[in-house]
Parts: C-alpha cells; sequence; structure tokens
C-alpha cells in the first residue's frame, strides 16, 4: 500500500499529460512535474515565491498549514503549522520574510525567512484574507473584515493605516507607478478604485450583468486591469484609466486566481471547475486560446514570470492521492 501511494501523484500527471488540451492544436501549457503534498488536506488558497532561495510557498487552508517548497529538487523543505485557516501569504525578499494572512482567527503572521520561525503578529480581528506587498513602501496590504485594507509596517510588526471599502475587498491589485488600488468588492458587485496615498476611493465601476468578482490581474505597462467572474463565468478586461471595458470572453467556472503573461500577452486564469483558460490578448480584443484540463477543486495558481512557470494547486482526494502543485511550461 505504502508503494501504490507514492505512486499516486505520477499517475495523476500521467493522467494529465494524456488529457492534454481542451483547445485546437499544440497546448499552450505543458505539465513539467507534479509536486506531491502528503499529509495536506482540505482546501488550498494562495502561494508566494522566494526567488532568491528557490522556493515556493504555499497556503493551506483546510490544513491550518503553510508548506515551503524547495521548486529545484520538487520537495517540501519545511512547515509552519497551527495557523487558522491560512489564506493570503507573500514573501519579502529585503527581509527574508513570510507573511501569512489567515481567516480564522483574523492574524496576521510574520516568519523568518531562513528558519521558518515566528517573527511577529498583527491582529486585524476578522477574516484577514489577500495579501500584497507595496514594493514603494516595503509594506504590506491586506485585504480583512467587512471592508478594509490594512497597512501593515513590517519592521515593528504593527498597522499602521487602514483603507476603508464598502464590504470585504476580494483579489486586489496595487499599481505602484499610478499610485493606485484596484479591489475587487463582490458584495457590492463592483471594482474600487483608492488612491494610494490619501487612501481615498477615486472610483467604482461595476459592468452591468456581472456578479461575483473574485480574483484581480493587472498590467501596469499597458494600462489595464484583468476581472475574473463567477456569474456569469467571464474574463472582463478594463482601461485602468476610467473603467472602460476592453475585452469581454467567456471562461471556466469558479475562478479563484488570475494572472498575466506580459512575455506572451495572454491570461491564465484557474478555476475550481478543473481547467485552466488561456486567453490571448491580440490587436481585435481578447480571443480564447487553450483550456487545459486540471483536477476538480484546482483554484489558485501563481505565475512566476521569472522562472516562466504556472504553479496550480490541487487538493487531495483524486483517485485518493495526496493533494499537489502541478508545474506547467508555457509551450507557445
Amino acid at each position: 500500500m505504502p508503494a501504490a501511494r507514492a505512486d499516486r501523484p505520477l499517475l495523476a500527471a500521467l493522467l494529465l499529460l494524456l488529457a492534454g488540451s481542451a483547445g485546437a492544436g499544440e497546448p499552450t501549457l505543458v505539465l513539467e512535474a507534479t509536486i506531491p503534498l502528503p499529509d495536506v488536506g482540505g482546501r488550498i488558497d494562495h502561494m508566494a515565491v522566494d526567488l532568491a532561495h528557490d522556493r515556493l510557498f504555499v497556503a493551506e487552508l483546510g490544513n491550518g498549514t503553510v508548506d515551503s517548497i524547495d521548486i529545484g529538487s520538487r520537495k517540501r523543505s519545511g512547515r509552519i503549522t497551527g495557523l487558522k485557516e491560512p489564506q493570503g501569504i507573500g514573501y519579502l525578499p529585503a527581509r527574508d520574510m513570510i507573511v501569512v494572512a489567515s481567516a480564522g482567527d483574523g492574524s496576521v503572521r510574520l516568519y523568518a525567512g531562513a528558519t521558518l520561525m515566528p517573527a511577529g503578529t498583527v491582529d486585524l480581528g476578522d477574516d484577514a484574507d489577500n495579501v500584497r506587498i507595496d514594493t514603494a513602501t516595503g509594506t504590506v496590504l491586506v485585504g480583512y473584515g467587512a471592508g478594509g485594507i490594512a497597512v501593515i509596517d513590517p519592521a515593528r510588526p504593527a498597522k499602521i493605516a487602514d483603507l476603508s471599502l464598502p464590504a470585504h475587498p476580494e483579489g486586489f491589485r496595487h499599481d505602484a507607478a499610478a499610485g493606485r488600488l484596484y479591489v475587487n468588492v463582490p458584495d457590492r458587485q463592483q471594482i474600487d478604485v483608492l488612491d494610494r496615498g490619501t487612501g481615498r476611493q477615486v472610483a467604482a465601476w461595476s459592468p452591468p450583468d456581472l456578479r461575483s468578482n473574485y480574483p484581480m490581474a493587472l498590467d501596469g505597462t499597458a494600462g489595464r486591469i484583468a476581472v475574473g467572474y463567477r456569474s456569469p463565468a467571464r474574463l472582463v478586461e478594463m482601461k485602468a484609466a476610467d473603467g472602460t471595458v476592453s475585452g469581454n470572453v467567456p471562461i471556466c467556472g469558479d475562478t479563484d486566481d488570475i494572472f498575466f503573461d506580459a512575455k506572451r500577452s495572454r491570461y491564465y486564469v484557474s478555476c475550481g471547475e478543473g481547467a485552466v483558460d488561456v486567453i490571448d490578448r491580440t490587436p481585435d480584443g481578447l480571443l480564447h486560446r487553450d483550456r487545459i484540463k486540471t483536477p476538480s477543486g484546482a483554484r489558485t495558481s501563481l505565475f512566476v514570470p521569472e522562472l516562466d512557470r504556472l504553479f496550480v494547486a490541487t487538493r487531495a482526494g483524486w483517485f485518493g492521492g495526496d493533494a499537489a502543485i502541478l508545474v506547467f511550461r508555457p509551450a507557445s
């Protein structure tokens, strides 16, 4: 039995390779590796990367843990335990510090990257969620509660400011060059735009007949944001200056992460339905290029441009096997 269990991630990878792409022609993403995550049960949430030390950090919400994965050897190298529903995660390279936001107790916990030992806690009180790093200031931005983004100074560590929102924030992005935050607020069916300096709302956009806007991607160079809606399932691209819709295409169901690949001018959309959609931006607009099959429930992902790889998290239970990270290499 132990030997058979060890083979299950390999079986899963083989089946995915055989399934290939749901689109025509050659697949745009090739499954390069499957990294098993033994002893991980329940939902997996977001991921972060430490490029200097070749590590991937995985927030394992249902397991109450964060795993550190050695990308080169494709094995777990360490684990943080005792967390309550870890959701958001970020990495501060200048401090070699991991930031974990947990929904279960509303805490933001910091850990030393070298040892994974605790380095401080900031209590936000309720539903600490997505984490972003403000590269201009070195502060940490965390969405939480009934409507706020906490600004945390990791050096203290302490919350030093609050940015107010009308309801709980989901996916958000920080455009440091423009000095703006773009925030999905699904309970209001809108995208709020905040001035990063003053914290004030400068705009709110609500494309008609679209609900449940959760993930978001930013292409700061082109001045566009892309929002993933679940009802109906659409990828909507907007001009970051004024919210004008520049593209709108159907996508897979239950999306939770979107990333923009600037090298290929395309989006990767990961969905709990069991797919990654590849959407090209063309001179004629957005084009649904490909649909790559994944296990059902594989909602979260991380595209790392510096590695040119897309990491997709899969839950335990598929064919009775371990949870895993699927490593995709863009092929075209």
